[in-house]
């Protein structure tokens, strides 16, 4: 497979549309989640429990599903396979391994995952045209008592209790 000069400029650009959604989606910052795929998106989660059509339904549900203040979450992916499939279409294969802290419930929920994505270029942009995973594993475990949380982005700014 021979990869043009265009080939890899759109590879990073894919690259840096996915690494902008897991921060999104970490931080909360749903309008800006929004503008990262195109208004007839799909998304299936979890291995299809959770699938959606059309961006606002997507955006609704991880607003609904991440949004409280007591899930914090840490995504994070990587090993991309990324196929530029035509001069706007491209495809993508990216590891997942995530960490949520739900304090609510006082549960850590880690696992892994494989997302498969599809994207197409629209007015010279790079848009999540398709995103979904299914797990590896997932795993819960209590939170113990005694566990302290020195940073917290909504409780001290993300500024540690350390620092004095």
């Amino acid at each position: 497979m021979t990869l043009t000069v265009d080939d890899l400029i759109a590879i990073e650009e894919i690259k840096r549309l996915k690494y902008k959604y897991v921060r999104c989606l970490d931080q909360k910052r749903w309008d800006e989640i929004a503008e990262l795929f195109v208004p007839d998106a799909v998304a299936s989660y979890g291995g299809g429990a959770w699938a959606f059509e059309g961006r606002d339904a997507i955006v609704q549900f991880l607003r609904d599903s991440m949004g409280s203040q007591q899930f914090l979450s840490a995504h994070r992916v990587g090993q991309p396979e990324i196929d530029v499939t035509g001069p706007d279409t491209a495809k993508a294969t990216w590891a997942l391994m995530d960490l949520v802290l739900q304090l609510e419930f006082g549960v850590d929920i880690r696992g892994a995952a494989f997302y498969e994505d599809e994207y197409v270029k629209v007015d010279g942009e790079w848009k999540i045209k398709s995103t979904g995973y299914k797990r590896t594993y997932e795993e819960l475990e209590p939170r113990a008592k005694d566990i302290t949380l020195t940073a917290h982005i909504y409780d001290t700014g993300g500024r540690s209790s350390l620092n004095g």
